[in-house]
């Protein structure tokens, strides 16, 4: 008997809604269980759980939620340091990027870029096991 596999999971730490609407339609077109987090303790947890995300996707411009402080936390740790980070940001900000990369970002994309590349992206992270 084949056991059923779990959907990948991804996190998100967006605070956009509209974004968030069109994340939630790729993920679903993906295969892919899309979770949204708000505060960075959560997102902690999550990412530490015993199904672990493939992915987790950071709005570098959520504020609230210290992406960069995030993103150094959960490359300094065992357990989540294989995780893919991806952060977007708005293709003007060349300093943040590089800040958001130095952090451990695995990749850091302008926001329309990363919202064209979004079918791509999750379709990656729904294969890898």
């Amino acid at each position: 008997m084949m056991q059923k596999q779990e959907p990948t999971r991804v996190l998100a730490a967006v605070s956009d809604l509209f974004f968030s609407v069109k994340l939630t339609e790729a993920a679903k077109r993906a295969g892919l269980a899309l979770e949204f987090v708000k505060e960075p303790k959560e997102l902690l947890e999550k990412a530490a759980a015993e199904q672990k995300p493939s992915l987790i996707i950071f709005d570098l411009n959520f504020e609230a939620l210290q992406p960069l402080k995030l993103i150094g936390k959960l490359k300094g740790k065992a357990e989540t340091k294989g995780i893919s980070l991806i952060g977007y940001l708005s293709h003007v900000q060349a300093e943040l990027k590089q800040q958001a990369q130095e952090a451990g970002c695995d990749m850091v994309l302008a926001r329309s870029a990363f919202s064209q590349n979004l079918p791509l992206i999750f379709k990656r992270h729904s294969s890898s096991i």
